[in-house]
């Protein structure tokens, strides 16, 4: 999230760089041309500028998404400052008390005039981890305004992408929750519908419904909130929407009211436990259930990518959910249609410095290929898993490893995005591409040579991630 942070004494500055990076990406304000000038020589980030000036701001690129940290230390004219920071659109607002600034009188005369600003006392932030309650705040008051953004509308769509896995559809049903609505007046809703095992189980155990969306329906949603998913995968049909909250890298290409969107975190269920947590909404164990189940299958249990709040997240909602059903749910991962792609890839596979990859050749579904990706490895010195199939004239790719240190997600952009869709995390990532596209770049390759030719990509960019690394160590 970027932040913007109006200070004049380079102390603060200096420990709130050190304490705010790199979750947030923090630049600085100062009135001071010969501290900035020694502040970016130093490699701050930093401009000189009037902060009772609105044109500061402007030039600054302010939006209203922007956190902005204003210094109290009593001495100027932070009237003046607030009303200029207001003018030129922002409205996430933080006044950080330093010394005497920092009384409750001085906090309740400011809330008085400025409502919408919150007053941090640095004394008071000092005695526990600033950044925590920093970004519990800032939660808080993100959560606030899409609340109440949603408030006057009669008709809310929470889109889901295709195939909905339970991490989407637990985050949908969190959303649902924490925006008040019941599922007549917040409809979850995909282009299409749920077809895995596990998920269908999940489905009829919770009495989850996920309706069918067209094009043509979205026309009847007063706004419109993504989550676990952004709008460029919808491939131009949806350019812009109200709200997104997505765990994956992001994406350009549309523009939304709100968004909030962690890629360092495992799961989407984990930021909307956060923003249940951040604004009091009781969570019910049926929610709670879903978005334990969501946490722990999104991070393999914890065994790919994941966060110190995916750990929290996890505990908080443990004593909430019913781990009887979350266990009934989990006891339809193995059926015997994946267990025959599983001993296809066992005997068409090779492992070559502990990459395991496998062709899977034409499926009827889709899933079976993240499956099987997921399933080896579980394999003894396997670290790498690359596993492809065709489905509708597509080759689809999904990559896993153990996210140590090589980027799943940097390896399928590299050589597949100039002819498809490809992204994903360090330790998970994912690859569409049209098998006329891949054949005009790597070849007419017959179906027996694609997985050889995948496995030979894997290990070529594990050398050259390798050598990159030795090249750059002293």
């Amino acid at each position: 999230m970027r932040c913007l942070a109006v200070c004049q004494d380079e102390l603060l500055i200096r420990m709130l760089e050190e304490i705010l990076l790199p979750g947030f990406d923090v630049e600085f304000i100062t009135d001071s041309r010969p501290l900035a000038r020694r502040l970016h020589e130093a490699g701050v980030t930093v401009t000189s500028g009037d902060p009772k000036r609105v044109d500061t701001y402007l030039k600054a690129d302010l939006s209203p998404s922007t956190c902005v940290i204003i210094e109290d230390n009593a001495q100027r004219s932070l009237k003046r400052i607030l009303e200029a920071v207001r003018d030129a659109g922002g409205t996430l607002v933080y006044v950080l008390g330093i010394g005497a600034a920092s009384s409750t009188k001085r906090a309740e005369a400011l809330h008085a005039e400025f409502p919408d600003v919150s007053y941090l006392a640095m004394s008071e932030l000092f005695g526990g981890p600033l950044l925590t309650e920093f970004s519990r705040s800032l939660t808080r008051a993100r959560v606030q305004q899409y609340q109440r953004y949603f408030g006057d509308a009669d008709r809310v769509l929470i889109m889901l992408h295709n195939d909905p896995d339970p991490d989407a559809m637990a985050s949908g049903l969190a959303l649902r929750n924490v925006l008040h609505r019941t599922k007549t007046t917040a409809i979850i809703g995909a282009m299409a519908g749920v077809t895995r095992p596990e998920n269908l189980r999940m489905v009829d155990l919770l009495d989850l419904h996920v309706e069918a969306i067209t094009q043509d329906s979205l026309k009847e949603f007063d706004r419109i909130a993504m989550v676990d998913v952004q709008p460029h995968y919808f491939e131009g049909l949806i350019d812009r929407v109200d709200l997104v909250i997505d765990h994956h890298p992001e994406q350009p290409g549309y523009t939304a009211v709100f968004k909030d969107i962690r890629p360092d975190y495992g799961s989407t269920s984990t930021i909307l436990t956060e923003h249940l947590r951040a604004v009091d909404v009781n969570i019910s164990e049926r929610t709670a259930t879903a978005m334990l189940y969501a946490i722990k299958s999104d991070t393999l249990f914890f065994n790919r990518q994941t966060n110190r709040v995916d750990l929290e997240a996890f505990s908080y909602l443990y004593s909430l959910a019913d781990a009887t059903m979350i266990r009934k749910m989990e006891g339809a991962e193995i059926t015997p249609e994946r267990l025959e792609y599983v001993i296809k890839a066992y005997q068409s596979g090779a492992t070559v410095e502990q990459v395991f990859c496998a062709f899977l050749g034409p499926l009827s579904r889709e899933d079976f290929i993240p499956y099987v990706a997921d399933f080896f490895l579980q394999l003894e010195d396997v670290k790498w898993t690359v596993v492809a199939g065709i489905v509708d004239d597509s080759l689809v790719i999904s990559v896993r490893n153990l996210g140590y240190s090589k980027n799943a997600g940097e390896f399928v952009r590299r050589h597949f995005l100039d002819i498809g869709n490809a992204g994903g995390h360090r330790a998970m990532a994912k690859a569409v591409i049209p098998m006329a596209a891949f054949r005009l770049k790597f070849g007419d390759l017959d179906l027996a040579s694609i997985g050889a030719r995948l496995q030979e990509l894997a290990v070529h960019f594990l050398h050259d991630k390798e050598a990159k690394t030795h090249a750059t160590t002293p």
